[in-house]
């Protein structure tokens, strides 16, 4: 399958390669600026020390930043799993938006289309399992918010892009805002941290705001409607239809 790019190479990146078989995460970011070019230039700025892979313009345009078998400077102090520093294993993948700082949209039509041929692409090129391909929040829960609860994994994994849960409307509207006790929490958290997510923050931070932290990240991708911190039974009832297809 051919994949038409534009060439835009950064300076900010390891200059070692490493091997395709060490390539085993996608992780998503949108680039959380006030502008396109602004995004761009940061990104191919050598003293800003970020870079990615590729970045989806607003029209659909795939720019590749930095050759896949280098390592770009995208996910920062992250942790899933067994895995630490997830820039070794991964492969970092932009989508101009605004963010939550300066103003957060929905995605353009033509931004996921190209953002599912490149996904596509990556994902036979280099074997990658759907349930490797995360959020930049997934991996970093208290620094980032990004893709979003307006990034459309629901859609995407129907493509095998990501992993969503098979829950139908109807339980999760039963289930939603019902309270859970104490155990439940503990038991929720317990999930997350079955499915990949980090028992401990990258930083300091108290044990009580980083579950809450915590709690926000996972709704942003599997409960999108309300992100509000607070586990409820619908919460609950989704981690646990979640472990089936993460473990």
């Amino acid at each position: 399958m051919a994949l038409k790019t534009i060439l835009n190479y950064s300076p900010n990146f390891n200059p070692k390669k490493r091997s395709s078989k060490q390539i085993k995460f996608i992780i998503f970011h949108y680039t959380g600026m006030k502008s396109e070019s602004a995004a761009l230039n940061r990104l191919t700025d050598i003293q800003s020390e970020v870079s990615c892979h590729y970045l989806i313009k607003n029209n659909g345009e795939i720019i590749n930043i930095v050759p896949d078998l280098y390592i770009a400077w995208h996910a920062g102090k992250s942790s899933w799993k067994n895995y630490k520093s997830l820039n070794q294993n991964s492969i970092g993948i932009e989508i101009t938006n605004p963010g939550h700082e300066y103003g957060y949209k929905n995605f353009t039509k033509k931004q996921i289309t190209a953002l599912l041929k490149l996904s596509k692409f990556l994902i036979k090129k280099y074997k990658i399992n759907p349930k490797n391909i995360l959020g930049h929040s997934d991996i970093a829960v208290q620094r980032k918010k990004d893709p979003g609860e307006k990034f459309p994994w629901k859609y995407l994994s129907k493509n095998r892009i990501g992993i969503w849960h098979t829950l139908s409307k109807q339980e999760l509207k039963q289930n939603r805002k019902l309270e859970t006790s104490r155990e439940e929490e503990n038991f929720f958290f317990n999930n997350l941290f079955k499915i990949g997510y980090s028992k401990k923050p990258l930083a300091d931070m108290n044990k009580a705001k980083y579950l809450r932290e915590l709690a926000k990240t996972f709704q942003r991708r599997f409960r999108q409607e309300l992100v509000d911190g607070k586990i409820d039974q619908e919460c609950l009832l989704i981690s646990k239809n979640l472990i089936k297809a993460y473990n």
